[in-house]
């Protein structure tokens, strides 16, 4: 079954190896630290560069509708045929947020708190950047139930670096049959 996994930047390239993927999302402030994995073609590797802020601070970059497009678009091209891995500095925010926009873009005929309460059961730390889960809820039109979602599953555990984990997510659905 397809699945989507998270992970920290020092695990990226260990959970590559071991899971088979073959598409690649980063999310992450300072991109030049990243290396696409090997066994990853470049085009298969979406890289954006911001911080994990959820109000403007100066010098940072936030991240904004442009970059949460581009996910989403990045996600409805995945084939699903190989593992898909999501990875941010610590696994715990970015990535986490860009993960359960994924997978109430893929499956939206699952709700917004059933993907929550997943995520949670899945992982103890993961804490999704409330600023992206926003900006994915607005693209998406969920009128907030992402929002809500994510607010009501609480604040991750405190950690240096979150608790690695996947979520599946199922073949593509066939149109019209």
């Amino acid at each position: 079954m397809p699945r989507i996994h998270v992970c920290s930047l020092e695990r990226l390239h260990r959970t590559v190896t071991e899971t088979g993927a073959r598409d690649v999302l980063t999310v992450i402030k300072n991109i030049g630290q990243v290396e696409t994995p090997a066994g990853v073609e470049e085009a298969r590797h979406l890289k954006l560069d911001f911080a994990d802020i959820w109000r403007p601070t100066e010098g940072e970059v936030m991240a904004n509708e442009v970059h949460v497009t581009q996910i989403i678009g990045f996600i409805r091209r995945w084939e699903r045929q190989n593992p898909l891995v999501i990875h941010c500095y610590a696994g715990v925010s970015r990535s986490t947020a860009s993960a359960f926009i994924a997978a109430c873009a893929l499956r939206p005929e699952t709700s917004e708190e059933e993907w929550a309460m997943r995520l949670r059961q899945v992982s103890p730390t993961a804490t999704p950047n409330i600023h992206i889960v926003g900006l994915g809820d607005r693209l998406l039109g969920r009128g907030g139930r992402m929002v809500r979602a994510i607010e009501a599953i609480g604040r991750g555990e405190d950690c240096y670096e979150g608790v690695p984990f996947s979520l599946e997510i199922g073949p593509r659905k066939l149109q019209g049959g």
